[in-house]
């Protein structure tokens, strides 16, 4: 991987002015976090992404007296960012819209904030909680709706409940021990965060992947993408009552877990990459190609039915709509923003792995409904049986690893697409050797931080739908 990276040093004045230059180039930031130095002093990291086609940049600087000015004003996805760091690390960011605790009831007795309500609420309008402990094996959240009747007047989610400080359990760590970690940040994305995390750990390192390695990397993370988008549509058919359809889904979710144990010996697709490649051989079984187009073709059947049930599109269409400013402003990403217009795929516009030598499609829709996000999946769902069988016949052969050791104080950047969005990892390694700091911005924090916008002023009998349709995870949140 050939990390584009500019790491630019600024003075905290200068934030404003260069958020503002980049929103107005056509750029968007991605995250911001904050670590301490071998000098204990504690510095801010600004992750930027101009315009397509430009490296990343990164901006360093240093916070006066504990405080920063907020940019959550200019560019709102940061918000969520600056409230971790204050919760987290004791900054302070003025004139933050939204200044209270995010993720913990802090241990001076300052509560989460009480919601800010709409203006000019109606007094019918009555509060419910749902959750945190949900129905079936759904992870723990509460969420909190003023209605009247079936109409939601305004929607709060409560996240966080579960806050592991995976971040923090990374530090004093080593790099190649690290990727374990990172296999378990969530379960559903094993390939894609050891795959972002080992290429962070390259980056620092500066060590070259062998193509086969890369082009390994390429295939588990395809398969990946597979099942979680056939689990997707599973649990979209059961919230539309299809209950075949969500038999069916779960059945060739499984199906394609299966076809993952049998090439890798993980259904999970886990124990595979490491830090300068591949854990391990792995050789394609025989037969193996074969059951995979037999899967596809059951595929393309299983989502060609879905797109003739009457029932289903009537659910679908026009059920949650986020409209492309709010998905771009909100910081959306992966198949939520391309359904809301967005022209945006890291495997496309910032190639990693092996994907430079393949044509990656990015599917679009305009809508931004639920049923755009569901088009959106399954045009995606079809690309990666593409993608496969493009990538079987031309697997090189030769080393599939290499040594690979970041030098105290270096620091590395990497990212993976996955099936919900851009993930990326920030990879600090300390004098000793051993991981000082690892940052991770995974693609439901910030699909999470969209979602609300599309719950105000609907009905209550959509809100599993529309849900449904974004396909969250909160273990994205609770990292």
């Amino acid at each position: 991987m050939s990390v584009r990276l500019q790491i630019q040093v600024l003075d905290a004045a200068a934030l404003e002015s260069r958020v503002e230059q980049l929103l107005a180039d056509g750029g968007r930031m991605q995250m911001a976090y904050a670590w301490r130095s071998a000098s204990d002093a504690i510095e801010v990291r600004y992750l930027a992404a101009p315009a397509a086609g430009q490296p990343f940049e990164v901006w360093c600087v240093r916070p006066v007296d504990d405080a920063l000015p907020s940019l959550a004003t200019r560019a709102p996805l940061l918000g969520w960012y600056e409230r971790e760091m204050q919760d987290l690390h004791g900054l302070r960011f003025r004139g933050h819209p939204e200044p209270h605790p995010l993720m913990i009831d802090r241990s001076d007795g300052v509560p989460r904030a009480p919601l800010v309500l709409p203006e000019a609420v109606d007094p019918h309008a009555q509060w419910l909680g749902f959750g945190p402990v949900r129905a079936d094996v759904m992870e723990s959240g509460q969420f909190l709706f003023l209605y009247i009747g079936e109409a939601i007047v305004h929607y709060v989610p409560r996240l966080f409940l579960k806050h592991r400080g995976m971040e923090g359990r990374f530090e004093g760590l080593s790099p190649v021990h690290g990727c374990v970690l990172a296999e378990r940040v969530s379960g559903v994305g094993s390939v894609a965060h050891a795959l972002a995390y080992c290429q962070a750990v390259e980056h620092a390192a500066g060590c070259e992947v062998p193509r086969r390695a890369r082009q390994w990397r390429v295939l588990v993370a395809e398969l990946e993408r597979i099942y979680n988008h056939l689990h997707y549509f599973g649990a979209l058919a059961d919230a539309t009552t299809l209950k075949v359809g969500q038999a069916e889904g779960r059945l060739l979710e499984e199906r394609a877990k299966q076809l993952a144990g049998q090439l890798t010996g993980q259904r999970f697709l886990r124990n595979v990459l490491c830090p300068g490649g591949l854990r391990r051989e792995i050789a394609v079984p025989p037969g193996w190609p074969e059951h995979l187009l037999a899967l596809r073709k059951e595929v393309e059947g299983y989502l060609a039915q879905l797109e003739r049930t009457t029932s289903y599109l009537d659910r679908l269409i026009t059920t949650g709509v986020l409209p492309r400013q709010v998905a771009f402003d909100q910081g959306a990403t992966g198949p939520i923003e391309r359904a809301s217009g967005l022209d945006r795929d890291l495997r496309r516009d910032h190639p990693y792995a092996a994907y430079d030598e393949l044509a990656v499609p990015v599917p679009l829709a305009e809508s931004g409904d639920a049923h755009a996000r569901a088009k959106v999946r399954a045009a995606e769902l079809l690309a990666s049986f593409d993608l496969l069988e493009l990538l079987l016949p031309r697997l090189a052969t030769g080393p599939s690893r290499v040594t690979c050791e970041a030098p105290p104080g270096s620091f590395g950047l990497g990212w993976a697409e996955t099936p919900r969005g851009s993930l990326y990892y920030a990879v600090h390694v300390g004098a000793e050797g051993a991981l000082a700091r690892v940052k991770i911005k995974s693609p439901s924090f910030s699909n999470w931080r969209a979602f609300p916008f599309t719950v105000h002023q609907t009905n209550m009998m959509d809100y599993a739908i529309n849900e449904a349709s974004f396909g969250l995870t909160i273990a994205g949140c609770d990292r």
